[in-house]
């Protein structure tokens, strides 16, 4: 599978400038079916360029945002929203490691005989 630039997560974050690329595609459509301002060439190619210019430079934008955030997520400490200023708190990874870490130790079919009952343990030295 090829590496993937843009995880979910960070899809999520590039929302806000993904749904203004939609709505200014929907009035490029709208406006090359029914001309506005008329079929003169001069005003439409104003018309488009306004529309044109500011979804190619958000396009751009959105994509180096994009790269910026996953190389973020991927370089550097990540805190849970709200987190990173306070003081005291654990980065994401961290958190992620000791629950991971949590629930190894409690799981119960673990082949470890540690996990002896008291019961067990009694009858045992009662024998």
């Amino acid at each position: 599978m090829a590496n993937k630039i843009f995880d979910k997560e960070t899809l999520l974050d590039l929302t806000v400038n993904i749904v203004p690329l939609f709505i200014i595609a929907f009035f490029v459509v709208g406006f090359a079916v029914y001309p506005a301002f008329g079929t003169e060439l001069f005003p439409m190619a104003v018309q488009f360029g306004l529309l044109a210019v500011p979804f190619v430079l958000l396009a751009i934008l959105t994509y180096l945002s994009g790269k910026a955030i996953a190389g973020a997520e991927k370089g550097s400490t990540v805190f849970l929203p709200g987190q990173a200023t306070v003081p005291g708190a654990t980065p994401l990874h961290e958190a992620e490691h000791e629950s991971e870490t949590d629930t190894a130790e409690s799981d119960p079919s673990a082949d470890d005989e540690s996990h002896v009952s008291d019961a067990d343990a009694t009858k045992s030295d009662g024998q």
